[in-house]
C-alpha cells in the first residue's frame, strides 16, 4: 500500500461578505483612531477645589497639647503656639496648677509657653490627653466630674462660666465639656 497525498491549494477570491467585513474593520479602526486623536472635553466639576492652607489644624486645642507634649519630651525651654482665647485660658490653668513656669503673648497671634522642669531634668508635665474631640464630644455633669489619676492630675473643663479645672467646676456646681486630662 502506498500513501499518496494530494495537496490542493485553494485561492479564495473576496466575496461580497468578505468585502463587507473588511470594510467594517477599516471603519472601526478609523473611528478608534479619530477618538484617540480628538481632544476629550472634561465636564466641569460642581465641587469647589479645596484650598491648600498650610498650618491650620482642625483641632487647635489638640495641636496645643501636642506641642506642649513634644516640647516636654524634647526638653525645650519654650514652645510657640498660635493664640486663641481658649488656649490662653488653658495656659493660665497650666500656670496656676504648676505644670508650666510662665507664658506670654509677644504678639496678637502668638503665645509662648515656658516649660517647667523638676530638678532641671524631669518635665513637670508627664502626660496630656485630649478627651473631647471634634468627632466625639465628651460632656460631664456637675456630679460626674472625672478624677485624673485619683486626684493627682487635673481635668480641664469648658463650662458656661469659662474654661476651668474639674475641681473648680465641681465647687461651683457646673458641668461642661471635658477638654483634656493633664498629669
Amino acid at each position: 500500500m502506498t500513501d499518496e497525498t494530494t495537496t490542493t491549494t485553494t485561492t479564495t477570491t473576496p466575496s461580497e461578505g468578505g468585502e463587507r467585513s473588511a470594510e467594517r474593520t477599516a471603519e472601526r479602526t478609523a473611528e478608534r483612531t479619530a477618538e484617540r486623536a480628538a481632544p476629550v472635553k472634561k465636564v466641569a466639576s460642581t465641587r469647589k477645589p479645596r484650598p491648600r492652607i498650610v498650618g491650620v489644624p482642625n483641632d487647635p486645642v489638640a495641636d496645643m497639647l501636642t506641642r506642649v507634649r513634644n516640647a516636654a519630651g524634647a526638653r525645650h525651654e519654650s514652645v510657640s503656639i498660635p493664640v486663641s482665647r481658649t488656649k490662653l485660658e488653658i495656659a493660665k490653668i497650666l500656670k496656676s496648677e504648676g505644670f508650666i513656669s510662665s507664658f506670654d503673648q509677644p504678639s496678637a497671634r502668638e503665645l509662648v509657653i515656658k516649660m517647667k522642669y523638676v530638678g532641671g531634668k524631669v518635665p513637670a508635665v508627664s502626660g496630656l490627653r485630649r478627651i473631647s474631640k471634634p468627632g466625639l464630644r465628651v460632656y460631664a455633669r456637675k456630679t460626674e466630674m472625672p478624677r485624673v489619676l485619683g486626684g493627682l492630675g487635673i481635668a480641664i473643663v469648658s463650662t458656661s462660666s469659662g474654661v476651668m479645672t474639674g475641681r473648680e467646676a465641681e465647687r461651683k456646681g457646673l458641668g461642661g465639656e471635658v477638654l483634656a486630662f493633664i498629669w
